[in-house]
């Protein structure tokens, strides 16, 4: 066992947590943008599994900036899932910044992880009903 793998949150499951001034209508997006049920709730609490992995919806006071990614799904097929969430209404985010540019919503980002044995990747960002930033990505073998 290495370093990085003995310390004391080495086996924790991880979830991320979104903010939401407005639960009701996160859960609509989610439900109808998305087509993404809740697992389970709790007042003030939308819990969603993708994959085995949990995201929690959670009502708040405060907000993300919505100027990082603070979510995102990986996908087999990054095209037909922009293409059919652009049909649900999804806006992407177009994007120009040194050394990444999107074309119709989607960049082509050069390098991956070795651990995940592609040599890119492909990615597309949206914001959720209340401002948070996802992504959608594919790795390019």
């Amino acid at each position: 066992m290495t370093s990085h793998e003995s310390g004391p949150l080495a086996g924790a499951r991880v979830a991320t947590r979104l903010p939401a001034a407005d639960l009701d209508r996160a859960r609509r997006f989610y439900a109808g943008t998305l087509g993404l049920e809740p697992v389970d709730e709790r007042p003030g609490g939308l819990l969603y599994r993708c994959q085995g992995v949990d995201f929690v919806v959670f009502r708040s006071t405060g907000t993300s900036p919505g100027t990082f990614t603070q979510m995102a799904f990986e996908v087999p097929d990054l095209d037909a899932a922009v293409a059919e969430l652009k049909r649900r209404g999804v806006v992407f985010e177009e994007v120009d910044v040194p050394g990444m540019r999107t074309r119709n919503g989607i960049a082509d980002i050069e390098g991956n992880y070795p651990s995940k044995g592609a040599r890119g990747e492909r990615g597309a960002w949206f914001r959720d009903s209340e401002g948070n930033l996802l992504g959608i990505g594919q790795p390019v073998g």
